[in-house]
């Protein structure tokens, strides 16, 4: 395989390469595509697909890395299992087996990770997907935070569906699936490093059972799913208008953001767009098939706040703008840091 051009220039990983948004991108398409696909174009999405004797797979990976590892809602146990079902939702794919790896540090607690283990199988359990394998390490103590977790998962895509940026048109309509912002503060807050208190806990679920309800309502009219985790709702539409050549017009009063989110972040100086969220997805579908996607979504418990919060637009190209409830627009861009670093 030919390798294409290196277009890496940082000098050192930093946390913002992790982050999610722009210096992330510059670490994936300039160092890491070139050498693993080289100069093959490739659509970087959260799934791959392989065809193998007319059955469509798609395959997904993610590593965890949480402080507190338990929180308000979930821990990285949970959140290990969800985050790669979900990866593979977003895909159009129904989620059939995982792998799961841990990295333990010299020194941790056995309860803990009896904790944790148990938590990746309840929450497989609840999913209906089974962990069929996977490996362990060991590393000297102060080489880990206590406890690592990476995850590779295999999955069906769904042959009505061909979810791709390349699909999404003008005039085609953005859905949520509800509010925003609920992980990413959460685990903020259960950090104890700031004097706030909210009722909030995380969002983390799995998302398969959502998708699938969309795909036998709205395939024919559903392009393009993702769930905005790192970088949060932002990032994940600046994507789409960067890489669709696109703009995405929000309707910023239809956002759905609790409360307490939107309080912690007047005072933190955070923006819930940018928060990151393990529970919530995204969902462009055609004008025609905006309203049964609405209902469908809305008629599942845990979906009754899905909301339409934007619109496809042809120009101007590569941006996303958020129309505010005075009339004014403001240009939403992708994260250059990580203002909440070790989230997820």
């Amino acid at each position: 395989m030919k390798t294409a051009k290196v277009r890496f220039a940082d000098s050192y990983i930093e946390l913002a390469h992790g982050a999610g948004g722009k210096a992330s991108r510059r670490l994936i398409e300039g160092l890491l595509v070139p050498y693993m696909m080289g100069d093959k174009p490739a659509e970087l999405n959260d799934v791959a697909y392989i065809d193998a004797d007319g059955c469509r797979l798609a395959f997904t990976a993610d590593s965890f890395v949480v402080n507190p590892r338990v929180f308000p809602g979930g821990s990285i146990g949970e959140l290990a299992v969800n985050g790669t079902i979900n990866d593979l939702a977003m895909g159009g794919a129904k989620p059939l087996a995982l792998v799961t790896t841990l990295i333990l540090e010299a020194g941790l607690a056995a309860s803990e990770l009896e904790r944790e283990v148990a938590a990746i199988a309840k929450a497989a359990q609840r999913a209906g997907v089974p962990v069929v394998g996977g490996d362990t390490k060991v590393v000297e103590h102060g080489k880990a935070d206590g406890l690592f977790i990476t995850t590779a998962g295999i999955g069906l895509a769904d042959p009505r569906v061909s979810l791709s940026s390349k699909n999404v048109q003008p005039g085609d309509q953005v859905i949520l699936s509800g509010p925003i912002g609920d992980h990413g503060i959460t685990v903020l807050l259960a950090r104890g490093e700031l004097d706030l208190e909210a009722d909030l806990a995380s969002d983390t679920r799995p998302l398969w059972p959502f998708v699938s309800a969309l795909i036998e309502a709205t395939a024919p009219g559903l392009r393009w799913l993702r769930d905005p985790t790192r970088g949060g709702v932002a990032t994940a539409l600046n994507e789409l208008a960067r890489d669709a050549q696109v703009a995405v017009m929000l309707d910023e009063e239809a956002i759905p953001v609790r409360p307490a989110v939107r309080g912690a972040c007047e005072i933190l100086g955070l923006d819930p767009l940018h928060i990151a969220n393990e529970g919530q997805f995204l969902a462009v579908v055609s004008p025609e098939y905006a309203d049964i996607a609405l209902k469908t979504l809305r008629s599942m418990p845990g979906g009754e706040d899905a909301q339409r919060i934007g619109e496809i637009q042809a120009e101007p190209k590569k941006v996303v703008l958020a129309r505010s409830r005075y009339g004014g627009t403001r240009i939403i861009d992708m994260l250059i840091g990580d203002p909440l670093p070790r989230i997820c």
